[in-house]
């Protein structure tokens, strides 16, 4: 049988899933408290691993937004309100 001991100045860790009434899965990072979601855990839990890569530096960088928007289908010269606000 496997334990685990934790040490009283480490905070939460783990993942936690959440099922909204819209069968939507939510899987959350404790330590960092990003989230993200999708239709199954595993999708959910996809998800949520390449926005914590991204945290931790991995990727690559936007070397030209207005590019980058037209890439994955965003009009940049469109209208500013329905851009998500990150987008902003």
């Amino acid at each position: 049988m496997a334990s685990a001991t934790r040490r009283e100045d480490d905070g939460p860790d783990g993942i936690e899933f959440i099922c909204t009434g819209d069968r939507i899965m939510t899987a959350r990072n404790l330590e960092t408290e990003l989230a993200r979601g999708g239709e199954a855990r595993v999708e959910a839990l996809a998800q949520l691993a390449e926005v914590l890569a991204v945290e931790a530096g991995d990727g690559e960088p936007v070397e030209d937004p207005t590019e980058f928007l037209g890439e994955v289908g965003i009009d940049p010269n469109g209208d500013e309100r329905s851009l998500l606000d990150f987008l902003r």
